[in-house]
């Protein structure tokens, strides 16, 4: 019987119980805030998620570093030795290097390992939409699906793993190149909320934006209906960024309005919050939205 294992990164941000329940080897990526480096475990041991955020509230500034080749092969190599093929999983290339370190791994240890595989995605989601890819790649697994059928079905269905998400603070954006000075100073004053998706590329795009913070999450609401498919089948996923009234909020109006099979949510880790930001909401599930267009 094939023996695989699934590697994934910290950016799936999915509850620590739930990744150890999933059987997920989990490889964090690093923060570093004035000059301390915390690794993004998800069990929080070296940076809980609510010190994380109040750092951000205070003004500190958060630098992220990618999963490197080395941290890969050090992973890898124990299992190979041990029996097992790998199935890795990374966070969207067009968001991070660590897609390309999983591809300089894998070459370096297959030159070793000749009879042993690595088989990577490119998941091209983020946060919670990552590891709503997970979770339906671990239960497959659990169902006794082969490592390459794993494959065929996350080809298939990651761009069906949408991403609807808003932010707090547009500055955050700013800092990341995704939106003009002008616009955040603007948007900021004005009360902009920008409502956003991950495209079919897995880049992150803005897509509307709407005044006030409660508008904004109905907006999402809104799509996610006209998008989401056979919710009563379907675990929807939410990821936040230190906004609990908020996460309520949404899953109030989503079981007003669908009847989803569960809802999970959790925060949005140090990794992409030092980029999106306190007060960032995002909605994942399996629909088209990364298929149908936007209007206005």
């Amino acid at each position: 019987m094939q023996k695989f294992k699934i590697i994934t990164d910290s950016c799936i941000d999915l509850p620590a119980e739930m990744a150890k329940s999933l059987d997920l080897i989990v490889i964090p990526l690093s923060v570093t805030i004035e000059d301390k480096t915390y690794h993004n475990y998800l069990d929080e041991r070296e940076i809980k998620n609510k010190e994380f955020y109040q750092l951000l509230r205070e003004r500190k500034i958060a630098k992220t570093s990618q999963v490197t080749p080395k941290q890969y092969m050090e992973v890898i190599e124990p299992l190979f030795e041990a029996g097992y093929d790998i199935l890795l999983v990374t966070f969207s290339s067009a968001l991070s290097g660590t897609y390309q370190s999983s591809l300089v791994a894998k070459s370096e240890l297959q030159e070793k390992y000749p009879h042993r595989k690595v088989l990577i995605i490119d998941s091209l989601c983020a946060s919670m939409g990552q590891g709503l890819l997970l979770k339906y790649l671990a239960e497959l697994k659990k169902q006794n699906a082969s490592l390459e059928e794993l494959v065929l079905w996350a080809e298939k269905n990651k761009q069906r793993l949408c991403h609807l998400f808003t932010v707090g603070d547009l500055n955050h954006l700013r800092r990341g190149g995704r939106l003009s000075y002008t616009k955040a100073f603007l948007g900021t004053i004005l009360k902009i909320k920008p409502l956003l998706h991950v495209d079919m590329g897995g880049r992150l795009v803005q897509t509307g934006a709407v005044r006030g913070r409660r508008q904004v999450l109905n907006k999402m609401i809104e799509r996610m209906m006209q998008t989401i498919e056979k919710p009563e089948e379907q675990e929807v996923f939410i990821s936040h960024g230190d906004c609990l009234d908020d996460v309520i909020y949404v899953i109030d109006r989503i079981n007003e309005s669908l009847k989803v099979k569960k809802i999970v949510f959790n925060y949005v880790g140090p990794v992409i919050g030092s980029h999106s930001g306190v007060d960032t909401l995002a909605i994942f599930y399996l629909g088209n939205d990364r298929f149908t267009p936007y209007t206005k």
